[in-house]
């Protein structure tokens, strides 16, 4: 019975007409074609299903409930489903897969079949970009092609960094990323700065570690975003907080002035600005806006950061009006930017569409409950797991079980729900298979139990353990619920790139918290711990901005964009 059950529908994707009024013309069509031989034919493969059905009645219980033992299919699902996306893509990809031009079509679809492919995996595209933002995009990407690693003026540029201060009229300025901390702290990262140098006309360029290697594609046409290994700063990883040569340390030093007259030539090539949780030595005076001009006049800057501080950037206001016209929904910014700039490799795009197909893709709806359980938090799993279920039971998430056994089969096709479980242990999996292989559910609907794997630790450091986190953040995405841990940067990527308001699981300190957990009203990411406003010049609106940027609700001090 199961095997019957159509691909899920991607309804808000089709080109076709499948109206009652296309059908009929459609099936008048169809008979004046086929004549009465084709009538029969039709008929007897119409009949040919009740005949299989018939003869495997017996099978009838085994099918109720379709479980599959993640420690043998994930193995299949990673390395031998189909990875084919005709079974779960539909034809109308909003122009090709680009969602409305948001994507440049200027690539080799080959080389990275996620850039092009990986819209089609979702029901609905909540946010099409603006205009504003589309040529904006295409500004960036033919700055990006001129000055690029490799091009004269990117040689130039080198020649200007070793010299050991900065010059005016500049043909590229520069903003480069330097990693930090886990995956999910990363892709935040990533599009923050993103954001930064469209805002500021900078080329953004990465510092790429060994860990990140195969994780994603280059993002802009006919050019590279990696920073070359001869670049001369050689010590970029080691740069931190009391590195001569942050913007904060140099001010307190007097090797510059945030005087706005300041000429360039003064300048150092390049600053380090250090945005961290570490509220208390961070370069808090990044947002304000005479420190803005000022940093604005480095040819180099060396950005580190493990937040998503693009909330923070709405405070500085020579980037209000901007920040205005790319984004006219507050909540699409990260929605957007990241299906922009974060594409999987093929290697774990492959990962993400094998396992969808073979497992994710005929269930009529597709749970994804990630559980992130950190230091901090001291209690048992079986707390945790109770949690989850006081939290399903208030909102309504999870299949409802018929503990006493007495709901009546129903002969229509049930519905089936696939529950994708995205944790570093296996136990909440198997919490979870067993409950629903023991007892029916009140609806009799097909419960599918998934993990597609359970590292028991982060192995940052590790390539082949990111990908599979990158693979499962993107599962996550396509489920149409989410269940996520608050505070997790990992369960942020998940919904920001579904484009979905999740439910978050409130952190456990000592017991279960009443309300157990709580549904986001915006599906932008939290700003965990965002930098104190300290500008003593020109600021923002007060009442404006609270009106956009508000306190997280998983969070207590941390801020996110709101519509």
């Amino acid at each position: 019975m199961a095997n019957d059950r159509k691909t899920l529908p991607y309804r808000e994707l089709e080109i076709d007409d499948d109206s009652p009024a296309h059908r009929h013309k459609k099936k008048k069509k169809d008979e004046k074609n086929w004549g009465v031989p084709g009538a029969v034919l039709i008929v007897c493969l119409m009949t040919l299903p009740l005949l299989v059905f018939l003869c495997s009645g017996s099978r009838l219980s085994s099918t109720l409930i379709w479980l599959h033992d993640v420690k043998v299919n994930a193995v299949q699902g990673w390395e031998h489903g189909s990875n084919q996306t005709s079974s779960t893509a539909s034809n109308n990809n909003h122009t090709n897969g680009l969602i409305d031009g948001l994507i440049s079509p200027n690539f080799d679809k080959e080389s990275c079949l996620s850039r092009y492919e990986s819209a089609l995996y979702y029901k609905t595209i909540p946010y099409m970009p603006s205009s504003y933002l589309k040529q904006k995009l295409r500004n960036y990407e033919a700055l990006h092609k001129k000055c690029g690693p490799n091009t004269p003026l990117y040689k130039k540029s080198i020649e200007q960094l070793n010299s050991g201060h900065s010059a005016e009229l500049m043909d590229c300025n520069y903003v480069v990323w330097i990693p930090y901390l886990g995956l999910g702290n990363r892709i935040l990262t990533l599009v923050s700065t993103f954001l930064y140098a469209i805002l500021t006309n900078k080329v953004m360029l990465i510092q790429a570690t060994d860990d990140m290697v195969g994780l994603f594609c280059e993002p802009f046409p006919d050019s590279s975003w990696i920073l070359p290994p001869d670049f001369p700063i050689k010590n970029i990883m080691q740069l931190d907080v009391n590195s001569n040569v942050t913007y904060r340390n140099m001010l307190n030093n007097h090797v510059i002035s945030n005087d706005p007259n300041t000429k360039v030539e003064s300048l150092p090539s390049y600053a380090y600005v250090h945005l961290s949780h570490d509220v208390e030595h961070s370069d808090r005076l990044f947002y304000c806006n005479e420190d803005q001009y000022i940093i604005g006049k480095f040819n180099w800057l060396l950005l580190h950061s493990d937040l998503y501080f693009v909330p923070s950037l709405y405070s500085t206001p020579m980037f209000e009006e901007e920040l205005g016209l790319l984004f006219p929904a507050k909540e699409s910014v990260f929605y957007l930017l990241a299906h922009y700039l974060i594409h999987p490799t093929n290697s774990v795009w492959g990962l993400v569409t094998r396992y969808y197909n073979s497992y994710l893709s005929k269930a009529d709806e597709k749970i994804g409950i990630q559980i992130r359980i950190f230091h901090w938090v001291k209690v048992s799993s079986e707390v945790i797991f109770q949690q989850i279920l006081d939290c399903s039971n208030k909102e309504r998430v999870l299949p409802e079980l018929d503990l006493n056994g007495t709901t009546a089969f129903k002969t229509n096709e049930p519905k089936s729900k696939a529950i994708l479980v995205a944790s570093l242990y296996a136990d909440y999996y198997e919490r979870f298979k067993s409950m629903y292989y023991e007892h029916s559910v009140k609806t009799w609907e097909f419960v599918s139990v998934y993990q597609p794997s359970h590292e028991e630790r982060q192995k940052t450091e590790i390539q082949s353990h990111n990908q599979k986190a990158l693979a499962e953040i993107y599962l996550l995405s396509l489920c149409d619920v989410l269940m996520t841990t608050a505070y997790s940067t990992f369960g942020y990527i998940g919904y920001g790139l579904a484009g979905i308001k999740p439910i978050f699981l409130i952190t456990v300190h000592d017991k279960i918290p009443d309300p157990p957990c709580v549904r986001a009203v915006s599906m932008e990411p939290c700003n965990l711990t965002p930098l104190l406003n300290t500008c003593t010049g020109k600021t923002v609106d007060k009442e404006k901005f609270e009106q956009h940027v508000k306190q997280c609700e998983d969070v207590d001090h941390g801020i996110k964009l709101f519509d």
